[in-house]
């Protein structure tokens, strides 16, 4: 324990006085307000060295553990991991997927647009916004929350559908606005992958970096070049060639963990205390990697409770 500065305060205090009624209540404001204050900032300081030394070692064990966990207890094969991520975070019904001959996708129609286009979005900003902070605003907010909408409009409007079939006919007197698609739920679900990675990409910037761009990350011109660029890749999809969706098949599971740990690094950051002390990547690599052990953590976890309880890798059984 480090030792008051009582004494040299003391000191001073007594030495601007002569021992009077003002001395007195000097000493007592020390003793009572800056000298406990003083003692917490430095029993901090030095807590702190040994803590942040614990995280540095305990982070990549568990990092191992979890990693080792998850590998050996999920389906085999580059598809069969990208199968138990999509597990975790999607329903995975086989006629609201896209197939590659005879296997559906990691993850459904709507999902595999979301999180393709979250991963192609926070790509395009880290590539033409590095470090720009600023949120989209309200203008630019519009077209973001119009993406929101309608892709609450489609699940919603898809989820009936999906309840009046398993219901036997029970149901049958709810309408449905329109007849649900997988062309319908691709772009919807494209569009809020646009609208989730235009909100992270400058929160977790806001976050990390020390030398943090106040500038918007997102523009009218970044929007329309960033929509184009999605709604290519949407027709490409809609080939449905093996050779397109392979590919967005991996492409989107990435998106997936790019999101969980962006999350999960944020708040790792603010837990540790460490917002805006960062300068490149490299300098993050505990965050991230705390990030990352957290993510497989949860998805992990999922995984494991979705299967005791269905038994299976595929869909939730329906009916």
């Amino acid at each position: 324990m480090l030792p008051a500065p009582s004494s040299a305060l003391d000191n001073v205090v007594i030495a601007a006085g002569d021992g009077g009624r003002s001395t007195s209540i000097m000493q007592s404001f020390l003793h009572a307000i800056v000298y406990p204050h003083i003692m917490n900032i430095m029993e901090e300081a030095s807590t702190q060295p040994r803590f942040m030394n614990f995280t540095r070692f305990i982070i990549p064990v568990a990092a191992i553990l979890v990693f080792a966990a998850w590998f050996s207890l999920t389906p085999p094969g580059l598809l069969g991991k990208a199968d138990a991520i999509g597990y975790a975070v999607c329903h995975r019904i086989d006629e609201r997927s896209f197939q590659i001959g005879d296997r559906q996708l990691p993850l459904c129609a709507r999902c595999t647009g979301e999180f393709y286009a979250a991963g192609i979005s926070l790509l395009f900003f880290a590539l033409v916004s590095p470090k720009k902070s600023g949120m989209p605003g309200w203008r630019l907010g519009a077209p973001l929350l119009f993406f929101l909408a309608t892709f609450g409009i489609d699940g919603i409007n898809s989820f009936f559908y999906l309840f009046k079939q398993t219901a036997g006919g029970a149901l049958d007197q709810i309408p449905n606005l329109y007849m649900p698609n997988n062309t319908l739920r691709l772009l919807t679900g494209s569009g809020m992958g646009i609208a989730l990675a235009s909100i992270l990409y400058p929160a977790f910037n806001q976050s990390a970096w020390k030398d943090t761009d106040p500038g918007r990350a997102l523009s009218w011109k970044k929007l329309g070049i960033l929509i184009a660029i999605i709604l290519f890749i949407d027709l490409a999809v809609l080939t449905e060639r093996p050779v397109v969706l392979y590919p967005i098949g991996i492409l989107s599971v990435l998106g997936v963990l790019a999101l969980l740990v962006m999350v999960f690094s944020m708040v790792w950051v603010l837990i540790m205390r460490q917002e805006n002390e960062f300068v490149s990547l490299k300098q993050m690599w505990m965050p991230l990697l705390a990030g990352t052990t957290l993510a497989f953590l949860m998805i992990g976890a999922i995984d494991l409770l979705r299967f005791q309880l269905t038994g299976t890798w595929g869909a939730f059984p329906l009916g």
